[in-house]
Parts: structure tokens; sequence; C-alpha cells
């Protein structure tokens, strides 16, 4: 499931992202029970609780004891919640990393940050990041990486290609921890039973596998024996060696881009 930010009254959207018109709970008059900050930390805990498919104003209403009529007084529609919700969780990431140790510091800390941070969301991971929400903490977690990235040295056009990279990165590795924590619910069958159910039927209908990939087969047997000792399952700590590995390469990568550079 993919979700587009901005499919709400642009004008609406950025007035409450920005909050540069008056909210509903400060109009003269009674004062209501709701607020725009109370029905977004709802919708949020929604989202991480149940998932995105989860998520609409009627839902959000009963966690809050109303209707979803009453919460368009505040909210005009989903399409503003999502951008106000995701605005909203990127307010918790770190927005300043120390430069004493060097850039490769710095963004290794915020790499980690930011991919620990969509697995607490990952609804997060849904809304697509074809449509920017345009709200002050996305340009707020923006700045803190472009920041660390201007330590490098490197120009603009290519500080550009690497904070794409690195979101590219960082989102598709959590969303494959995402998905394995969700697979077990979703299906009704647990990672062990699956694999081995099909690992044996596979060797039964495909013999031979070794010899046909040798490749592979040698990928395998390289893969290290299940172990229990940090409380991890088995799939989800392989993909957690797969984004530390792949950060590494991507440093270097990007070491090497700096090294590169005429006059160093």
């Amino acid at each position: 499931m993919v979700v587009f930010a901005g499919q709400g009254d642009a004008r609406r959207s950025m007035a409450l992202l920005w909050r540069t018109a008056a909210p509903a709970e400060s109009r003269p008059g009674p004062k209501p029970g709701l607020s725009v900050d109370l029905i977004v930390d709802t919708a949020i805990a929604l989202a991480d609780a149940e998932g995105m498919t989860a998520l609409s104003m009627r839902a959000v209403g009963e966690r809050l004891g109303r209707s979803g009529m009453s919460l368009y007084t505040y909210v005009p529609s989903k399409g503003e919640l999502v951008d106000l919700m995701y605005d909203r969780v990127l307010g918790e990431l770190p927005t300043g990393y120390g430069h004493e140790a060097g850039w490769r510091a710095a963004l290794t800390e915020w790499a980690r940050d930011t991919w620990e941070f969509y697995l607490r969301h990952p609804w997060v991971l849904q809304v697509s990041q074809a449509r920017p929400v345009l709200g002050p903490n996305e340009y707020l977690s923006l700045e803190t990486l472009v920041r660390v990235l201007r330590e490098t040295g490197l120009d603009a056009a290519a500080v550009r290609g690497v904070v794409g990279t690195l979101f590219h990165f960082l989102r598709g590795s959590a969303r494959t921890v995402a998905e394995v924590r969700q697979a077990p619910t979703a299906t009704g069958v647990s990672d062990e039973e699956w694999w081995l159910t099909r690992s044996a039927t596979l060797l039964e209908i495909a013999p031979g596998l070794t010899e046909r990939f040798p490749a592979v087969a040698w990928l395998e047997g390289a893969t290290a024996s299940p172990s229990p000792e940090d409380g991890l399952p088995y799939l989800e700590r392989e993909a957690r060696k797969s984004f530390e590995t792949g950060l590494t390469v991507l440093l270097d990568g990007i070491e090497a881009t700096v090294a590169s550079q005429p006059g160093r």
C-alpha cells in the first residue's frame, strides 16, 4: 500500500503544517474537547499499532470516543491528517550531530537513528517520497542531513545525489525488517514453518540445486547458522547485518568520491 502525501487542499494543509492558521481550539466560544495535536497523536498511535490500512477518520474518532465527523472541524480530511502525522513523527529525529570525530561518524549515527525511526513507525515507509509533505519537520530532517554532508566538501550536485541514495537505502532496508515482523501475523504462518515447508518441497521438486546454481550455493554456505543469543528472529538479525554492511559500503563510496575531488 502506497500513500501519496499532499492529497488534501494545499492551502489548508500548509496552514495546519506550519500552524499559520488559528486552530479550532483557540477560536472564540466554548472550548472544544479535541485539538489538532490530540487527533494527530491518536492517529499516529493507531497507525503504529495497526498499520496504515487501519487508518480512517472514523477509526481515530472511535479511539477518542467521538464520531469521525467530529474531527473535521480540526482536520479537513484524511489527506491532511496523513500529512500532519508524517511531519509530526519526523520531529522525533535528532537534529544535531557533532563533527568532532568527522563526517563519517556523524553520518553513521544519523543513518542508524533514521533506520530505527522507520522501524518504530513502519507506516511511514508507505508514505511515498514522490511528493514530499513540505512540513517544518521534513525540512528540518533534511537540513540536519545536509549539514552533515557539507562537511565532506562535496558540491551541491553530489550532495543531492548522496541524499537520495541514502534515503533509498535506508527506507528499503528498514522495509525488509518491517515486513519480516509483519509476515507471521499477516499470513498466520511463522518464518520457521514457512521455510521448513518450502525448503523441503524445493529440494524434492528441484533436485540438484547446488550444481545448477553454484554461486548461490557458495553464498548460502557462508551464511552463519541461526543463533538465538540476541533474542532476535533469524531473518531480522540477517536483515540488520545487511543494513550494517550496506551502510559501510555506502560510506566507503562517499569517502572515495570525496578523495577523488580535485585538490584532495
